[in-house]
């Protein structure tokens, strides 16, 4: 069984990266995903001026609901998977989470949010 990432930052494309690895499934493709979600960390005016394991807490549940489509898609398809949300800068963080799970592939969208929900979500794709 192949492992494969796919990488999700809650915009349509990453959604079809999911979509993507389903349809391999459908091919005969025997594969584990691990949905790979990456949050900026906070700022350091914001470490200083308010609590940081809450920050952190608040920033993963975002990550948790960007990556529930995500789930959803997979559940349906019966597929095996695993979630990772992980706090960083999302290239280097999410070569990181591929090497930790031990990934064979990596399935990104290819282009992510844009405009003013990159800068306050992030995009996986840049």
């Amino acid at each position: 069984m192949v492992k494969i990432m796919i990488a999700v930052d809650g915009s349509e494309a990453s959604l079809e990266a999911v979509r993507h690895g389903i349809r391999l499934l459908g091919q005969g493709l025997k594969a584990h995903f691990v949905i790979a979600h990456v949050q900026k960390e906070a700022s350091l005016l914001e470490l200083a001026t308010q609590d940081s394991d809450l920050i952190a807490n608040a920033s993963i549940e975002a990550g948790m609901d960007l990556v529930a489509a995500a789930q959803d898609l997979l559940k349906a398809a019966g597929a095996s998977y695993e979630v990772e949300i992980s706090l960083g800068e999302a290239a280097n963080t999410l070569i990181d989470i591929s090497q930790s799970t031990e990934c064979e592939q990596i399935i990104i969208g290819a282009t992510g949010l844009g405009g003013l929900s990159s800068i306050l979500i992030g995009s996986v794709s840049r």
